[in-house]
C-alpha cells in the first residue's frame, strides 16, 4: 500500500442513521479502516490535526457521537446517552458502511465507547487504541459537582453554563499547562453545545459517565490487540490509571507522551507515529 500525499486526502462529510439517530461523520484516506471517537463535549474537530496524517495510510472515519457536534441530538427519553448506546450506534455505523472489521481509536469518553465496542463486539473490533480513556472512577470536577446538585444543578448546566466557563473547562481539564489553547476550536464546540437539545444530551451523558463499574467489569473480555496512550501531564485522568489499564487488559501496552489530556491535539505527530506503528504491525504489537 502506497501512502497518499496530504494533498490527495480530501475529507468528505456524510450522514447515516444509526440506532435511530442521524450520525454525521468525516471520512478521509484509503487503506485499513480506523474509527476515531471523540471525548465529552467534543466532536470530530478534535481529530483535525491528526486526520490528514492518519489518512495517508488508513481509511479514517470520524463520527460525531449522537448528541454532540453536528449529529442529531435526540431527547434523552428517546436515546440513552450511555457508553453502551454510543457503542451500539457506532456498530450500526460500521454495518451501514458495509465494513466487517475496523480498528477503533477513542479518546476520553470515546475511549470508554471504544472499550465497550471491543468487549461486546469482538467480531467488529480488529485493534484497539485507548487514549486517556474514561474507565476508572474520574476525579469529579467542581463544575460537574455543581451540575449534579438536585434542582439547581440542571438549571445551571442547561441555562447558565456559559462560554467563559466552557473555555475554562478545556483549559483546566483537557490541555496541558504549557499547551496553546485552540480557542477557535473550543468556541466552535461551545456553539454546537449552546442549544437546548445539545445541553440536554450533554447533561444526560455526564450523568452516565460517573458510574464506570460496568466498563471495569468488562476489561477481561477485551481480546483485540490494545495500545493505551497517555499524556504524562494529564491532570484530569492520572497516569496511574493508564498503568493500571495496561495491566488489566491482556497483552496491552502503554505509551506515554509528553502532554496533557489530549495527545491528539497537543502533540499530533508523535501521537500519529505511535498509533500508526501499532496499527500497521502484523501482530498488532507495534515496534
Amino acid at each position: 500500500m502506497h501512502a497518499q500525499s496530504r494533498e490527495q486526502i480530501k475529507p468528505v462529510t456524510r450522514d447515516v442513521n444509526a440506532r435511530g439517530a442521524r450520525v454525521r461523520f468525516v471520512e478521509a484516506g484509503q487503506g485499513p479502516t480506523v474509527l476515531l471517537v471523540h471525548g465529552y463535549l467534543a466532536s470530530h474537530v478534535t481529530w483535525e490535526d491528526a486526520l490528514l496524517f492518519l489518512g495517508a495510510h488508513f481509511r479514517v472515519i470520524v463520527p460525531d457521537l449522537p448528541g454532540f457536534g453536528e449529529s442529531e441530538k435526540p431527547s434523552p427519553s428517546r436515546y440513552p446517552y450511555t457508553c453502551d448506546a454510543f457503542a451500539e450506534s457506532l456498530v450500526d455505523l460500521v454495518a451501514a458502511l458495509d465494513l466487517s472489521r475496523v480498528s477503533v481509536c477513542g479518546h476520553a469518553l470515546g475511549g470508554a465507547v471504544a472499550l465497550a465496542m471491543a468487549a461486546d463486539h469482538p467480531d467488529v473490533v480488529d485493534r484497539l487504541v485507548l487514549v486517556s480513556p474514561m474507565v476508572y472512577p474520574p476525579r469529579i470536577d467542581p463544575i460537574v459537582r455543581l451540575a449534579m446538585q438536585p434542582i439547581l444543578g440542571p438549571i445551571f448546566f442547561k441555562q447558565l453554563y456559559g462560554q467563559r466557563l466552557f473555555r475554562s473547562h478545556f483549559k483546566r481539564n483537557v490541555y496541558g499547562r504549557d499547551a496553546k489553547l485552540p480557542l477557535e476550536r473550543i468556541d466552535y464546540l461551545y456553539d454546537v453545545f449552546n442549544a437546548p437539545a445539545a445541553r440536554e444530551a450533554a447533561y444526560a451523558t455526564m450523568q452516565s459517565m460517573l458510574d464506570t463499574r460496568s466498563l471495569v467489569a468488562r476489561l477481561p473480555r477485551v481480546t483485540a490487540p490494545t495500545l493505551v496512550v497517555w499524556g504524562r501531564h494529564d491532570t484530569s485522568n492520572p497516569i496511574a490509571h493508564g498503568r493500571r489499564l495496561a495491566r488489566e487488559i491482556r497483552g496491552a501496552r502503554l505509551d506515554v507522551l509528553e502532554c496533557g489530556h489530549s495527545p491528539i491535539e497537543e502533540c499530533p505527530l508523535p501521537f500519529v507515529e505511535t498509533v500508526s506503528s501499532f496499527l500497521r504491525e502484523p501482530n498488532g504489537k507495534g515496534t
